[in-house]
């Protein structure tokens, strides 16, 4: 398989002694080092309704990397993390959890599949009530966490909290650490969202478990991939006429891959991804990057990601 596309790492292939193990993911590879580390390598390839669209994304992988990389700094006063350098613009190298397979989703907003659980009737999701007469987008008093199963392969799946401690995916006092850390995190991840004119809607948070039983925040936090985002200049004036928010976040694409006839499910083919749609993406991607971190985005080399990659990764480590 090729590493690079049309200027995109779609594999990444690195090679040091300390490597033990390779684990290739939707979007990211993940190596294990002997020394209990991870290196952590952003691709380009681009996933939605569970599958990795056959192109990749011009610089998507950078942008990933270098935003996740920014929260994750950014946040560390509120809630430990995994995260201990980045010495390419597609790598975050740290410490290796046992991953605790629970997803804390936090919403803000009624949006996406909150806002499809209650246009159905229902009014709890995951355990949480959701209040009576609300519209779509609209902000909950409060915000609420909606957890799902962290699948090895397939879809993720919605669970309470009592299920989540009934199956021992994690201790009460893991589920409480996870619970504080995450609400933390999303108060943060608005603060500053908000500086920038953007409100975040919702966002999903992964935690892991340290060989000494520590919980700490892993893989990414406040992206495209993993957040939603509305544009605050607006809001209120677009939610009383009853209009569709504007936002910024991945939910374009899923918009675009229904529009087209696909949504994951057997027999359906992505449509085409045609230059203009991929540039599109890339555009999408590189404007949050700019809006969230208040930085120029700089892209990197492209002409062989995988030896700039590798090159930057052996420097580090020795």
């Amino acid at each position: 398989m090729t590493t690079t596309t049309s200027g995109t790492l779609m594999r990444s292939d690195l090679r040091h002694p300390l490597i033990t193990n390779v684990y290739r993911g939707k979007v990211r590879d993940v190596y294990t080092l002997s020394d209990g580390r991870i290196i952590l390598v952003a691709s380009d390839r681009i996933s939605a309704f569970d599958v990795v669209l056959p192109r990749g994304i011009p610089f998507k992988g950078q942008v990933l990397s270098q935003l996740s990389w920014h929260m994750l700094q950014a946040t560390r006063h509120v809630a430990p993390n995994w995260a201990e350098a980045s010495p390419d613009p597609n790598v975050v190298i740290g410490a290796a959890c046992s991953t605790v397979k629970v997803e804390m989703v936090v919403r803000g907003y009624l949006a996406g599949h909150a806002w499809r659980t209650y246009q159905s009737g229902i009014r709890t999701l995951c355990g949480a009530t959701l209040p009576e007469g609300m519209k779509e987008n609209d902000r909950f008093p409060t915000p609420i966490i909606t957890p799902s199963t962290k699948a090895d392969v397939g879809h993720d799946e919605d669970i309470t909290p009592a299920e989540i401690l009934a199956r021992g995916l994690c201790t009460p006092q893991e589920w409480d650490t996870m619970q504080r850390y995450a609400l933390a995190l999303f108060a943060e991840g608005s603060r500053i969202a908000a500086e920038r004119g953007l409100l975040l809607v919702d966002t999903k948070y992964e935690f892991g478990r340290t060989p000494d039983g520590r919980i700490l925040l892993i893989d990414e936090v406040h992206t495209p991939d993993s957040s939603r985002y509305f544009y605050a200049d607006g809001y209120a004036e677009r939610q009383a006429r009853g209009e569709r928010q504007k936002q910024l976040s991945k939910e374009f694409v899923r918009e675009w891959l229904i529009a087209g006839g696909f949504m994951g499910k057997e027999g359906q083919e992505v449509p085409p991804m045609d230059d203009a749609f991929v540039q599109s993406v890339t555009e999408r991607y590189v404007e949050l990057y700019e809006r969230i971190t208040g930085q120029a985005f700089h892209p990197a080399s492209t002409e062989d990601i995988n030896a700039r990659v590798q090159q930057a990764v052996e420097a580090y480590l020795g």
